[in-house]
């Protein structure tokens, strides 16, 4: 059956179920009502409740006539009983009931016997009640189905209504605006809200553009990695501009139902010029704006539809004036370009991992529902963690509270702020080990990374270094305090590069310099992939090698997508490819022998520090560079 039947197809059968159902109850009440008539108890039996009464049958009845032994006869026609009271029996003893015939005759026989006999008897005259009882009872039974033939026909009404309302659009609609969040709130990404502050001037005070013949943008696309505020700064943009805001997600524009899509496209739209002028924030577009013709169905599946409505509304015949569509996504590469033309998303904004000054601003804002200890520097966090996203930084400190609150402090201290970078960057903590010939090693590992990289000019500055093991196989580890000016603007130099090749190695070096090249363990396996990963970058893509400065191979477009180094294409010979191997190796082997010299020739240094550490379990950097002092001097970059 072709999908585009099915809503028009839906009505009819709730109607051919609700008619069934009719038929069934007419059916059930028919036979409530043919059912014999619900007569009432007899009222001998209720009177003798509780007490055995002796029946006698109607040939003794006749008999005991005959003898004179019978004192008193009540005759009760309706329900065909003759109470009998015999004689030398106590006005308070119940009277025997005898049943009577259906037979008139006999009965008139009875009477006649009675009257000849001279027996004191009575016909008693009671009204027929369980006619009305039966028909009491049969009513409130009709009543009750039609109760429920009423609630099953109201039931396929509403199924029926909600069939046809699967067009109209779920987006939520805040008339007012009071999404609670103000451009105050959002910290981290200063270039997007002075972007985003055009288009709240433009819904306040619209006249301050169109008087000069300025055009604002239609619609304005958020693009970042995860975590960086898009949804935030879209809520910020309504709050400030106090104007009505539909929210919906891409995904919610789809459904199994063709036609469906497109639909809630419209009325979306056409609700959104009734308020104009108003904000349409669309969260992760990419579910319905993704490239055409790359569908099964030849173009013509639910989702294109969807699209080309959506492209329709936002740029057609029809103006939507007053109407701003804010998007986000995290995935612009997969985007159909007619979606991203001028017309449509006129800018794009990029929400980039927010800076130094980012990250103090965010951890601020977060920090103000906390209870933060006085010792606690914001500033020295926000150094830790380069790289960190907003929902990363907001994560932290809520870490970092749920450990206060687990220890029983009264506020969050540097010590569960440390634990909790800790947490989220390399595991949990686990049991710490015994001192073992495997504690010895996972030091002497962790110390040789550490110590290498005190003593090069280039390297970051060690922030700690610890054995404690963690979650995933992770014995141990050494965390540095990277250079800020340098992660910002994204330079690395050859020096730093060299050096950080040199740094990776210095725990396998560690280790071969002690127990041997026999007692190396498989613990370097990541160092060395970083190791070639950073060799191979900087002969084919940086031109830092013999081979000249050009590239030799490309970076994937993808970056959004996490899959950077999937899709690379190879753009040289097998014979450039031989010497391209050969130049990585080379790089390689000639920093594990400065690594392994440096070791070498401070063995006495090497061994003290894996003392303590082995003793502490954590070294800070402070401590760690105040024992290195004592031997050797530290370039002046540290």
């Amino acid at each position: 059956m072709n999908k585009s039947t099915h809503p028009s197809a839906t009505p009819s059968l709730f109607s051919r179920r609700a008619t069934r159902t009719l038929a069934i109850g007419w059916f059930v009440l028919q036979s409530l009502i043919a059912a014999p008539l619900v007569g009432a108890l007899p009222a001998s039996a209720q009177e003798g409740e509780g007490e055995e009464v002796p029946q006698i049958t109607y040939g003794q009845l006749l008999e005991k006539l005959d003898q004179g032994e019978v004192q008193r006869v009540e005759l009760d026609n309706l329900r065909r009983v003759a109470n009998v009271r015999l004689k030398g029996q106590e006005d308070s003893d119940p009277l025997q009931p005898v049943t009577l015939f259906a037979n008139d005759v006999d009965n008139q026989n009875l009477l006649q016997k009675l009257r000849s006999s001279g027996v004191d008897y009575e016909v008693l005259e009671s009204s027929d009640n369980s006619a009305l009882t039966g028909l009491a009872v049969n009513a409130l039974l009709a009543l009750v189905v039609v109760f429920a033939l009423l609630m099953i026909l109201r039931r396929s009404a509403n199924s029926a209504n909600g069939a046809m309302n699967f067009g109209r659009s779920r987006a939520r609609f805040q008339m007012d605006a009071k999404t609670g969040v103000m451009f105050d709130d959002v910290a981290g990404i200063e270039e997007a809200k002075e972007e985003l502050q055009e288009v709240v001037t433009f819904l306040k005070n619209p006249e301050k553009f169109t008087a000069i013949g300025a055009r604002i943008p239609k619609g304005v696309l958020l693009i970042g990695q995860p975590g960086t505020g898009k949804t935030l700064l879209a809520k910020a943009i309504a709050g400030e501009a106090g104007v009505p805001f539909f929210s919906i997600s891409g995904s919610e524009f789809v459904e199994m139902f063709v036609g469906v899509g497109a639909s809630r496209v419209r009325d979306l739209f056409k609700k959104a010029k009734e308020n104009s002028p108003c904000i349409v924030f669309i969260d992760e577009i990419d579910a319905v704006g993704r490239q055409r013709g790359a569908g099964i169905g030849g173009g013509n599946d639910e989702r294109e539809q969807t699209l080309n409505q959506l492209l329709t509304e936002m740029d057609g015949f029809e103006g939507n004036g007053g109407t701003i569509v804010i998007a986000a996504t995290n995935r612009p590469d997969v985007l159909d370009a007619a979606l991203l033309r001028p017309g449509r998303f006129d800018r794009q904004i990029t929400v980039d991992l927010p800076s130094y000054k980012g990250r103090l601003g965010i951890l601020d804002v977060h920090a103000r529902d906390k209870k933060i200890a006085d010792d606690v520097n914001l500033d020295a966090i926000a150094r830790r963690t380069p790289g960190f996203s907003g929902a990363q930084l907001a994560n932290l400190l809520n870490e970092a509270a749920i450990l206060t609150a687990r220890r029983r402090k009264d506020a969050v201290t540097m010590e569960e702020i440390d634990d909790a970078i800790d947490r989220l960057t390399i595991g949990l903590t686990l049991t710490p080990l015994l001192d073992t010939k495997k504690k010895r090693l996972i030091a002497y590992h962790e110390v040789g990374h550490a110590l290498v990289s005190t003593m090069l000019k280039h390297s970051d500055p060690l922030a700690k270094v610890t054995i404690i093991p963690r979650s995933g196989g992770i014995g141990g580890f050494a965390s540095y305090l990277p250079k800020e000016d340098r992660v910002d603007d994204g330079l690395i130099s050859y020096g730093e590069l060299i050096d950080r090749i040199t740094m990776a190695l210095g725990g396998r070096a560690a280790e071969e310099i002690v127990f041997g090249a026999d007692e190396v363990t498989q613990g370097a396996a990541n160092d060395i992939q970083q190791v070639t990963n950073i060799a191979r970058q900087m002969i084919t893509r940086f031109g830092m090698s013999e081979l000249g400065v050009f590239a030799m191979e490309s970076p994937s477009s993808a970056v959004f997508l996490g899959r950077s180094d999937l899709m690379q294409r190879s753009e040289y010979s097998e014979e450039m490819a031989a010497k391209i191997d050969q130049q990585v190796r080379e790089l390689a082997m000639a920093s594990y022998a400065k690594a392994r010299s440096m070791l070498k020739n401070n063995r006495p240094l090497l061994d003290r520090l894996v003392d303590r550490l082995v003793e502490k379990e954590t070294i800070d950097g402070e401590e760690f560079r105040g024992i290195v002092g004592e031997y050797i001097n530290i370039p002046s970059a540290k």
